[in-house]
């Protein structure tokens, strides 16, 4: 695909999608999903029985994107990340996609925000072609070709995806003037203060004449001075106040997984539709939303056993729902609106609704999860003598387990804690071992 790309910084070129480059900028803690990503990048997290970045990835890569460069700050992003995707031959074999995905990682230089890791690669790798950045802790919809369009027709030298929200106090807002030209850029202002309802939606279209901005040395100042260089805060405003054309482009479907509210609300949203799934499987009943994913012949024969249980009503599904490979699940259970990824064990009488449960979790017997999110290779031991409770947007860490007979509300775990029977929890945060016995409810006496 191929558009005539120019504006007033430039000449007419031939612009092939192909050659555009992709960044990625993988930087930051997120610290509103711990303990999720207390030892996992966020990219890297499980979402619908696949990293989270993958969706970016193929979103853009179904359009003709080739080329990534991933931008990570840290060792966990970058080990994570490289161990996960290496030069990008296992997910090209993966989605099935040719010519192949080529994917680079950030060499160990550090950088001050994610404008900066841009400036960095784009440096070390010569990269001279126009690039979109997108993050890849978000899901989103968007016409490649569209975008890049648009951006043609303006003459920008930088274009912003912006997505309408009721309250924008969390994000970077845009004030827009006539044609979607961006007057001016306001990172995460009060609510009072804020110039319109069109949020950053951390998608960037930048013609190449950005780089030579970037390494400006007024830039350059701004980098030294604060000690930082972040798109939202510090490029962008710059490039506004300096009049240069940037310019907002309005998506329809765009998620920002930054909580556990919006994980969920994000999961419930695709399993119901909102975006493709991706799932190659065929829904286990024709009229609902409700995928169990299998490949394999002891896979598909685990899958088959779910669909029998149905029909004989010895397993309840509804709404929406996806299940992935090889797990099994007990007797008179019932799952509504959840995901429950590869490898896991559900008990029987098992109540899970509005939750997302990761790989290779294990849960007993009449435990009744909702509005929750379980981490990898959790344990939930539950009897129907002393059922387990994990209710109101609880967040359970990876490996963490969780005895028999406790009540968990609105309470987050980190990872690999194991928390003893018959324990209560409202509203709490349980860190380590000392917090276990500190933040209890105290124990009613018969």
């Amino acid at each position: 695909m191929e558009l005539r790309f120019k504006s007033k910084f430039q000449s007419i070129k031939v612009m092939r999608i192909e050659d555009i480059r992709c960044f990625i900028p993988v930087g930051g803690r997120a610290v509103r999903l711990r303990p999720l990503t207390q030892d996992v990048s966020k990219p890297c997290l499980r979402f619908l029985n696949r990293p989270l970045i993958e969706f970016a990835m193929i979103t853009l890569a179904e359009q003709g994107i080739r080329n990534f460069i991933f931008g990570e700050n840290g060792y966990i992003n970058y080990t994570n990340l490289f161990d996960q995707y290496g030069e990008g031959v296992g997910f090209s074999a993966k989605y099935r996609i040719t010519p192949r995905v080529h994917i680079k990682h950030q060499p160990n230089l550090d950088d001050l925000g994610s404008a900066d890791s841009y400036r960095l690669n784009m440096e070390y790798y010569d990269v001279n072609d126009p690039v979109i950045v997108v993050q890849g802790d978000n899901i989103f919809k968007i016409d490649l070709h569209d975008f890049l369009e648009k951006h043609e027709e303006r003459g920008a030298m930088m274009s912003i995806a912006l997505f309408k929200v009721e309250n924008a106090k969390d994000y970077g807002v845009a004030d827009l003037g006539p044609d979607m030209r961006i007057k001016r850029f306001v990172e995460k202002p009060p609510p009072e203060k804020a110039p319109s309802n069109y949020i950053n939606a951390g998608i960037y279209l930048l013609s190449p004449e950005i780089r030579k901005e970037v390494e400006s040395e007024e830039v350059m100042k701004i980098r030294e001075l604060r000690k930082r260089l972040d798109f939202g805060y510090d490029l962008i405003p710059y490039l506004v106040d300096k009049g240069l054309p940037v310019y907002g482009y309005e998506l329809e479907t765009w998620y920002d997984l930054g909580t556990p509210e919006s994980y969920l609300k994000a999961m419930k949203d695709v399993l119901y539709g909102v975006l493709d799934i991706r799932v190659a499987e065929e829904r286990l009943f024709p009229e609902k939303n409700i995928w169990v994913q299998g490949y394999s012949k002891e896979s598909i024969k685990r899958r088959e056993d779910i669909l029998r249980k149905c029909r004989e009503n010895k397993l309840y599904i509804d709404g929406g729902a996806l299940i992935g490979r090889h797990t099994r699940i007990g007797d008179y259970t019932r799952i509504i609106d959840s995901n429950i990824d590869n490898f896991c064990i559900i008990g029987e009488k098992v109540d899970i609704q509005g939750s997302a449960i990761m790989d290779a979790a294990r849960i007993g017997d009449c435990a009744q999860i909702s509005d929750s999110i379980l981490g990898r290779k959790v344990v939930i031991d539950s009897t129907c003598q002393s059922p387990t409770y994990i209710e109101s947007t609880s967040v359970i860490g990876n490996a963490a387990h969780i005895k028999e007979g406790c009540r968990l509300v609105k309470t987050r775990v980190n990872p690999g804690l194991t928390i003893p029977p018959r324990m209560t929890y409202f509203d709490k945060f349980l860190q380590g071992y000392e917090d276990i016995v500190r933040l209890a409810e105290p124990t009613k006496l018969g």
